[in-house]
C-alpha cells in the first residue's frame, strides 16, 4: 500500500491514474510525469483496474501479472506508486467506489483523478458521474489540438466549464496497449515499453 505521510505537516496532493495497464507502457508513464508538473502533484498512484466496466475482459492479463509489470515500470521513480485496491473488491471496478475507499483510508491526502482528453467526453457514461464529480477533482491532460468542447461532454452545468478549466496541454506519448499486444502476438519488436516490462512479457509468454 502506498505511503501517505505528509511532508513537514502539509497535506499531500496525489494524482490517481487508473487503467487496465495491459500492459503498462511509456505512454502511461509520460502522462504521470506530465501530470506531476502541470498540476503540481506530490505523487501519482497507478490504480490497476480489476474488472473494467467499459472494456471487454478478453485478453486481459492476470491481476498478478499486471501488478508485477506496473511495479517494474515505476521502479526508480520515487514519486510513483501502485495501489491494487480494486483487486480486493468484487464486482465491476467503478471509479467512484475506488475514490471513496481511498479518501476514507487516507483522510489526510487530497486526491485528484487524472485522465486523458479522449476520456473526458466519456465521463457522462461512467457509473454515477455526477456523484463522482462532486467527490473528486478530475484533471485532464491533452495533446496539442485535442481538447474537447463543452458540448462534447454531455454534462449539466457547471461541470463542462469546471472540467475544461482543469485541462492542461502537454506532450504525452501517443501509444495504445492494444497496439502493443497486437505487435507481440505478431512477433514484432515491442516499442515504447520499459525494458523490464518487455522482459517480463517475454519470460511469462504474455499476449501470445
Amino acid at each position: 500500500m502506498p505511503a501517505s505521510v505528509p511532508v513537514a505537516g502539509q497535506p499531500r496532493t496525489i494524482g490517481l491514474l487508473g487503467g487496465t495497464f495491459n500492459p503498462v507502457h511509456e505512454g502511461h508513464l509520460s502522462i504521470a510525469r506530465e501530470a506531476l508538473t502541470l498540476f503540481g502533484l506530490d505523487a501519482v498512484w497507478f490504480i490497476p483496474c480489476a474488472n473494467p466496466p467499459h472494456k471487454p475482459a478478453a485478453g486481459l492479463a492476470s491481476n498478478a501479472d499486471r501488478l508485477a509489470m506496473l511495479r517494474l515500470a515505476i521502479a526508480g521513480e520515487p514519486r510513483f506508486d501502485v495501489d491494487p485496491i480494486e483487486f480486493d473488491r468484487p464486482g465491476k471496478s467503478y471509479t467512484i467506489d475506488t475514490v471513496r475507499a481511498l479518501q476514507k483510508r487516507h483522510p489526510d491526502v487530497t486526491f485528484v483523478f487524472i485522465i486523458g482528453a479522449d476520456t473526458l467526453p466519456e465521463i457522462h457514461a461512467w457509473h454515477k458521474p455526477l456523484e463522482l464529480l462532486e467527490q473528486i477533482r478530475i484533471v485532464t491532460l491533452s495533446r496539442p489540438g485535442h481538447a474537447p468542447s463543452a458540448a462534447e461532454l454531455h454534462l449539466p452545468p457547471p461541470w463542462p466549464e469546471k472540467l475544461l478549466a482543469d485541462l492542461r496541454t502537454g506532450f504525452p506519448l501517443n501509444v495504445a496497449s492494444r497496439d502493443i499486444r497486437a505487435g507481440i502476438a505478431a512477433n514484432r519488436p515491442v516499442p515504447l515499453v520499459p525494458e523490464p516490462v518487455r522482459r517480463y512479457i517475454e519470460d511469462h509468454k504474455l499476449y501470445r
